[in-house]
């Protein structure tokens, strides 16, 4: 390799590395532990690549791919709330993100396309845990919290409950759990009726 193709690539690779931290940039409307500001995505992977090492029977290198890819589209897209309207379309323009990545000619990821249609689209049971998990986590902040999102944004207790039911059928254990943090969320009146 010569010295000129080297200091292209790794010019392109840095440039690349900078896109990619642009995600630090992308605010959700979760609290950090504390509550005095605002998660942010690369932030919120982070914590979904860690979940997937629990000791789950699934493939852990293809989830902890999963959960550092599935964000990645925001980074265009921006991040779309939980309970906004505007959700299920979401999807359109943060994959419009990641073409946009998978064609960055510093990409060392050749199956960065692949890996974020599998987590956005895919039916694997690594998918369907990384669903569930990707739910828990800003739940889990909105509980730490006590409900200073919820609250914040007004979210009612039907919106909660409609982005958890697809929970019901994947993990019937963990839809439980939330179904008893969303009656003590309502008990506290975190969460409006």
């Amino acid at each position: 390799m010569s010295l000129s193709h080297l200091k292209h690539t790794i010019h392109s690779i840095t440039d690349f590395f900078y896109a990619l931290d642009e995600l630090k940039l992308v605010n959700r409307k979760s609290y950090v532990t504390g509550a005095v500001r605002y998660e942010n995505s690369a932030e919120h992977s982070w914590h979904l690549a860690m979940a997937e090492h629990l000791p789950y029977d699934y493939d852990q290198e293809k989830l902890i791919k999963l959960a550092l890819v599935h964000d990645l589209g925001e980074i265009h897209a921006g991040d779309t709330f939980l309970y906004a309207n505007e959700r299920n379309q979401a999807d359109k323009e943060e994959r419009k993100g990641i073409e946009l990545l998978q064609n960055h000619t510093g990409n060392p990821i050749s199956q960065l396309l692949t890996l974020w249609d599998e987590q956005e689209y895919g039916e694997s049971e690594e998918t369907k845990l990384l669903k569930v998990m990707d739910r828990v986590l800003p739940f889990l902040l909105n509980i730490q919290s006590e409900g200073k999102a919820w609250i914040e944004n007004s979210i009612h207790v039907s919106q909660v409950e409609k982005a958890h039911a697809f929970i019901a059928d994947l993990n019937p254990d963990v839809h439980a759990w939330f179904k008893e943090k969303i009656a003590y969320a309502v008990s506290k009146g975190w969460l409006k009726s």
